[in-house]
């Protein structure tokens, strides 16, 4: 798993937000409140600005991951329940799956959805789809469910296109083999893209380390999302890799957690999940933009980070939603200004370059017909 993270209680909230902020009173008696607080990555990625243009609706994120507990009060009525794939039961199931789920759809909750983990497209739907176990899973142990899991994230991509996924969200790789990918995997990452389904994975943890190539990440036409920091710096474990697509924030991330609790964490999981939720604005907003448009309206409305140039750290630059939609927008809009130009064919806008062409010919016709006559006499 890609996610480094450490649940949080009331008093632990208080301890946390001591070195960042002065909280008013109802933060420290509310952990929801606690939580909303700490979402810095919104105003970062221009999400607020976003929300003016799209919410997400109508789109479904399929998250493929630990599961996702539907109960908590963030995510209520955001989820449906698809399948278990790992073969593993029911044990140590759900935390990884509910964070990456509230940074993707969250609702908030209390009065007026003030409350708790607020997702970047809050009006999506996660279609949940178990294809991995929580790191500390015992069940990890066990060959037969090992054996299981290892093919479990090529079925979890088919399963998510053939019942409606828009959006696919693998906040995974690292572990079971996913340093080297797989046909089955790479086939079925083909079919996802081939039906119009857009890919999200995250770049890996391994950059302070072997940095080896994660998968699924690393298949072509997979949007890798690597993780940046407050300073939107990159993270020191954040993979450096060629494939890496796009940064999203992935330090001291705020989500919810099992059992209605919430965690805080750091991990390139919650970069990819950021990134799933700008790609179900997109499509909220443009629902028949195929995976190429969508994945060049996130890379192009990326802003600049403070390395102000393009690497394998940074891919192509930090995700901003504000600017994907308005570049994923602009080329309806430029066919619309340029029509009115293309259909006109008659007055002094009309200005095409043949002009000069048209009068040339013409002279060149008199001058014929002049000395044709001066023959003749």
């Amino acid at each position: 798993m890609t996610f480094l993270a450490k649940p949080f209680s009331l008093l632990a909230v208080v301890c946390l937000l001591a070195g960042f902020v002065v909280a008013p009173p109802a933060v420290a008696d509310d952990p929801g409140a606690a939580a909303r607080e700490r979402q810095w990555p919104l105003e970062v990625m221009g999400v607020p600005a976003a929300w003016e243009l799209s919410r997400g609706e109508g789109v479904t994120v399929a998250v493929l991951d630990t599961g996702v507990d539907a109960r908590h009060p963030d995510l209520a009525g955001a989820v449906v329940e698809g399948p278990d794939l790992t073969g593993a039961g029911t044990t140590h199931i759900a935390h990884h799956g509910t964070s990456m789920a509230s940074l993707i759809a969250g609702r908030g909750h209390g009065p007026g959805g003030d409350l708790g983990v607020v997702g970047v497209a809050p009006r999506a739907t996660v279609l949940s789809i178990r294809v991995t176990l929580e790191t500390h899973d015992p069940a990890r142990a066990d060959p037969r469910v090992a054996r299981q899991v290892r093919g479990a994230v090529a079925r979890g991509i088919r399963w998510a296109v053939d019942h409606g996924a828009d959006v696919v969200s693998m906040s995974l790789g690292g572990a079971d083999g996913s340093y080297e990918g797989s046909p089955d995997e790479a086939a079925a990452v083909r079919h996802a893209l081939s039906k119009g389904v857009v890919l999200v994975a995250s770049a890996g943890n391994d950059g302070a380390g072997a940095n080896r190539p994660t998968y699924p990440a690393a298949y072509p036409g997979v949007i890798a999302v690597g993780a940046v920091d407050q300073r939107l710096g990159p993270a020191p474990f954040s993979n450096r890799r060629s494939y890496v697509s796009v940064t999203a924030p992935g330090t001291g991330i705020v989500s919810a957690d099992a059992r209605g609790s919430y965690v805080v964490g750091d991990g390139t999981s919650s970069a990819a999940a950021f990134v799933a939720g700008i790609a179900a604005l997109v499509k909220a907003r443009h629902p028949g933009m195929g995976v190429s448009d969508v994945r060049r309206a996130i890379l192009q409305g990326a802003v600049w980070s403070n390395a102000g140039r393009r690497d394998d750290a940074y891919g192509h630059r930090v995700a901003n939603a504000r600017r994907a939609l308005l570049v994923a927008g602009a080329p309806r809009r430029a066919a619309m200004a340029t029509r009115p130009r293309q259909a006109s064919v008659t007055g002094p806008a009309r200005s095409t370059g043949s002009g000069p062409l048209i009068w040339s010919v013409l002279l060149l016709l008199v001058a014929a017909l002049v000395a044709r006559l001066a023959l003749r006499a």
